[in-house]
């Protein structure tokens, strides 16, 4: 290990990201599937982008909050898996202090403004199911734009404490990161200081905010299961509930790696560390790139749309 790596310093001016400390010959390797993951990522959200911007028949609140979630994946994975490639691939390690700080705020702003937009998608389809007469006057343009605006600026919020607080600590131990990112826990870790102020502000957002949000979407489907077991048929409830496939495959795929990864950071001590890395990248990738496949493959609008993109490319 170098002496720069050793040394006591209180305001380092870069960090050195490790990747998979432990498996650094098989980085190459590790790269393939992340890179692939990445490339479906990217082309899949720009698809749903460019979907729903040339069919008009698209313009309406769901779409939009699905136009959100694409770019605000394409956000989230872009924020990390290039450094991590650069890593893997031309071993380019060091990361600048201010810019693993914004890197931290990246991955939790974008992660909070996700979850919120899934609430939002929540509501979309608990008014759509619910009060369906009603739904064009209460969800209108502008009703959607102040959701969306209300979406960002909470996620920006909740999100600014992160890197203000790691700012202030002193780092006199290592500038050694041994992630293939800056995520909070791991740049917290480093501070020779009571950094307790940084960890319960987590776990309020965690607990908190994470919380209220899978709350408020567990009660929107409570209410939305209600009004489909009162249709008449069993057709109208199955075609009601596929309207709702999509969503709930998109909850699943965000919130179960994001409360597995919390759990085995905060209480799986004995867990590998090259483990907790690999549930922290699937954390930020697998959404983004199961995101367009759910809803290309199970919104029947969206399904046409690329059906009659490709069979023109192909005529």
């Amino acid at each position: 290990m170098s002496e720069s790596n050793t040394t006591h310093f209180t305001n380092p001016s870069t960090f050195i990201l490790q990747g998979f400390p432990g498996l650094e010959v098989a980085h190459v390797w590790i790269s393939i599937p992340l890179c692939a993951m990445y490339t479906t990522a990217m082309l899949g959200n720009f698809t749903i982008l460019c979907i729903v911007k040339m069919e008009l028949s698209l313009h309406e609140p769901m779409y939009y909050f699905l136009c959100m979630l694409a770019a605000t994946d394409l956000v989230l994975s872009t924020s990390t898996t290039p450094k991590m490639l650069s890593i893997f691939w031309f071993n380019s390690r060091e990361i600048d202090f201010n810019a693993c700080l914004t890197q931290m705020f990246f991955i939790r702003c974008f992660s909070r403004i996700e979850s919120g937009i899934l609430v939002a998608m929540a509501l979309d389809r608990y008014v759509a199911i619910c009060h369906p007469l009603r739904h064009s006057t209460i969800l209108t343009n502008s009703v959607v734009a102040k959701l969306a605006l209300a979406v960002v600026l909470r996620g920006a919020i909740l999100s600014l404490p992160y890197p203000l607080l790691a700012r202030q600590w002193p780092y006199c131990r290592t500038n050694l990161i041994p992630q293939p990112f800056c995520t909070h826990m791991a740049v917290v870790s480093l501070a020779c200081a009571d950094t307790s102020v940084s960890s319960s502000y987590g776990l309020f957002v965690l607990l908190c905010v994470t919380g209220l949000d899978v709350i408020f979407i567990a009660l929107s489907y409570m209410q939305i299961l209600r009004a489909i077991f009162r249709l008449p048929t069993k057709d109208a409830r199955l075609k009601t509930f596929g309207t709702c496939v999509s969503h709930l495959c998109a909850i699943l795929v965000f919130y179960i790696p994001g409360l597995f990864s919390s759990l085995t950071y905060r209480f799986g001590q004995n867990v590998p560390l090259h483990f907790h890395i690999l549930i922290g990248n699937l954390q930020l990738l697998v959404p983004p790139m199961l995101n367009p496949i759910i809803y290309g493959v199970m919104t029947k609008q969206i399904r046409e749309r690329l059906i009659r993109l490709f069979s023109h490319k192909e005529t």
